[in-house]
Protein backbone atom coordinates (compact mmCIF):
# COMPACT_ATOMS: atom_id res chain seq x y z
CA UNK A 1 0.00 0.00 0.00
CA UNK A 2 1.41 3.37 -0.99
CA UNK A 3 1.12 6.73 0.72
CA UNK A 4 -1.49 7.82 -1.85
CA UNK A 5 -3.56 4.69 -1.23
CA UNK A 6 -3.38 5.25 2.54
CA UNK A 7 -4.48 8.86 2.07
CA UNK A 8 -7.38 7.77 -0.14
CA UNK A 9 -8.51 5.17 2.39
CA UNK A 10 -8.38 7.66 5.29
CA UNK A 11 -10.19 10.33 3.25
CA UNK A 12 -12.91 7.86 2.28
CA UNK A 13 -13.35 6.60 5.85
CA UNK A 14 -13.30 9.98 7.63
CA UNK A 15 -14.77 12.28 5.00
CA UNK A 16 -11.79 14.63 5.24
CA UNK A 17 -10.41 16.12 2.02
CA UNK A 18 -7.66 13.93 0.51
CA UNK A 19 -5.26 16.89 0.17
CA UNK A 20 -5.57 17.59 3.90
CA UNK A 21 -4.94 13.93 4.72
CA UNK A 22 -1.80 13.89 2.55
CA UNK A 23 -0.56 17.02 4.34
CA UNK A 24 -1.12 15.38 7.74
CA UNK A 25 0.69 12.20 6.66
CA UNK A 26 3.63 14.22 5.30
CA UNK A 27 3.85 16.23 8.53
CA UNK A 28 3.69 13.04 10.62
CA UNK A 29 6.60 11.56 8.69
CA UNK A 30 8.57 14.81 9.06
CA UNK A 31 8.05 14.85 12.84
CA UNK A 32 9.10 11.20 13.16
CA UNK A 33 12.22 11.74 11.02
CA UNK A 34 13.21 14.89 12.93
CA UNK A 35 12.69 13.18 16.29
CA UNK A 36 14.81 10.19 15.30
CA UNK A 37 17.50 12.48 13.85
CA UNK A 38 17.74 14.14 17.28
CA UNK A 39 17.99 10.78 19.05
CA UNK A 40 14.43 10.79 20.41
CA UNK A 41 12.27 7.68 20.12
CA UNK A 42 8.62 7.94 19.02
CA UNK A 43 6.10 5.74 20.87
CA UNK A 44 2.61 5.09 19.47
CA UNK A 45 0.59 3.02 21.96
CA UNK A 46 -1.09 0.06 20.29
CA UNK A 47 0.94 0.45 17.09
CA UNK A 48 4.65 0.40 17.87
CA UNK A 49 7.78 2.42 18.42
CA UNK A 50 10.13 4.15 16.03
CA UNK A 51 13.52 3.84 17.74
CA UNK A 52 17.15 4.69 17.09
CA UNK A 53 19.49 1.70 17.28
CA UNK A 54 23.25 1.96 17.53
CA UNK A 55 25.31 -0.36 15.37
CA UNK A 56 28.69 -1.21 16.87
CA UNK A 57 31.96 -0.70 15.04
CA UNK A 58 32.90 -3.71 12.97
CA UNK A 59 35.57 -4.99 10.64
CA UNK A 60 34.71 -5.81 7.04
CA UNK A 61 36.72 -7.17 4.14
CA UNK A 62 36.99 -6.04 0.55
CA UNK A 63 37.54 -9.39 -1.14
CA UNK A 64 38.53 -8.01 -4.55
CA UNK A 65 41.38 -5.89 -3.11
CA UNK A 66 42.08 -8.19 -0.16
CA UNK A 67 41.91 -5.31 2.31
CA UNK A 68 40.29 -4.82 5.70
CA UNK A 69 37.90 -1.93 6.36
CA UNK A 70 36.72 -0.54 9.66
CA UNK A 71 33.05 0.41 9.62
CA UNK A 72 32.52 2.95 12.42
CA UNK A 73 29.67 2.77 14.94
CA UNK A 74 26.53 4.47 13.61
CA UNK A 75 22.85 4.98 14.36
CA UNK A 76 20.02 3.48 12.31
CA UNK A 77 16.24 3.95 12.50
CA UNK A 78 14.15 0.91 13.41
CA UNK A 79 10.51 0.05 14.05
CA UNK A 80 9.39 -2.21 16.88
CA UNK A 81 5.72 -3.23 16.58
CA UNK A 82 3.49 -3.39 19.66
CA UNK A 83 2.42 -6.83 20.89
CA UNK A 84 -1.22 -6.29 19.90
CA UNK A 85 -0.06 -5.25 16.42
CA UNK A 86 2.06 -8.41 16.07
CA UNK A 87 -0.86 -10.56 17.21
CA UNK A 88 -3.23 -8.91 14.70
CA UNK A 89 -0.81 -9.53 11.81
CA UNK A 90 -0.20 -13.14 12.91
CA UNK A 91 -3.91 -14.02 12.57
Amino acid sequence: MTKAEIASEIAKTTGIDKAAVVTVIEQFMTVVKDSLAHGENVYLRGFGSFIVKTRAEKTARNISKNTTLIIPAHNIPAFKPANCFKEEVAK
